[in-house]
């Protein structure tokens, strides 16, 4: 790591590249060489239309492309009444590159997407132009800023181009590390008819819906990212209480 890489090493990478039709990346203290782009794209078909998803060196992606593939499939049948035929609005938390939030915007009328990385917004951007996407508003913002200016707590400069009050909120996605989701969090979601939460640690997974007793699971998904080993991500639908059934829930 502390060994420069000088241009010797970058001709003997770029011969490389070639040779194997791939992208390389070098790294040494300081410095970081690219033999091209520093991502590959994986896209996704649902319902006909294609969607792009960056898969970015040092950032997280869902990398099971066939798996992944089946959790928006799962993601887009669970939400499908939650737009009200377009005319309603979805936030969504923890968006990375937008891996979830493309699909999902055929549903509803307006998505806004909050995503800390600054880098990980560019590239959902990018998709999101990619295939002509344009009901998605990504801002660069953690989840419990979010939860700030939904609430009204805090401005924020970096909303300054948004008029929260135009959002008309209907569901909630989210989908946090493993950490799961902090207690301001928990807070919004209990504000919400239908929350989607993908959970890649089961077992905080389960101690964030105790915290939620104002909703009921209606529908899960255990979705098997990495074979032989106990690494799962596990989905869950929610419903508060009271809210009366959809068509998927009565079924």
């Amino acid at each position: 790591y502390r060994r420069k890489l000088d241009e010797e090493w970058e001709g003997e990478a770029k011969k490389l590249s070639a040779a194997l039709s791939c992208e390389i990346i070098g790294r040494s203290k300081g410095k970081r060489v690219l033999t091209g782009a520093d991502h590959v794209t994986q896209r996704h078909t649902l319902r006909g239309v294609t969607y792009p998803q960056w898969q970015t060196e040092n950032r997280f992606s869902q990398s099971n492309a066939h798996i992944c593939g089946a959790m928006l499939k799962w993601a887009q049948e669970q939400l499908e009444d939650a737009g009200k035929g377009r005319e309603r609005d979805l936030l969504e938390f923890y968006c990375g590159n937008g891996n979830f939030t493309l699909p999902l915007s055929a549903l509803f009328r307006k998505v806004l997407a909050t995503e800390l990385d600054k880098y990980s917004v560019r590239a959902a951007q990018h998709c999101a132009q990619d295939a002509q996407v344009k009901n998605v508003e990504f801002a660069s913002l953690s989840a419990a800023e979010a939860t700030q200016a939904f609430n009204k707590e805090r401005e924020f400069f970096r909303l300054r181009h948004l008029d929260l009050d135009s959002f008309d909120f209907a569901a909630l996605l989210v989908d946090p590390p493993r950490a799961g989701l902090d207690d301001s969090s928990i807070a919004l979601a209990q504000k919400f008819d239908d929350v989607l939460y993908v959970s890649c640690n089961p077992a905080k997974l389960a101690q964030d819906l105790q915290a939620l007793p104002s909703h009921r699971v209606v529908s899960a998904a255990l979705f098997d990212q990495f074979p032989w080993t106990d690494h799962a991500e596990v989905a869950v639908r929610l419903t508060r209480d009271g809210k009366k059934q959809g068509p998927q829930e009565e079924a």
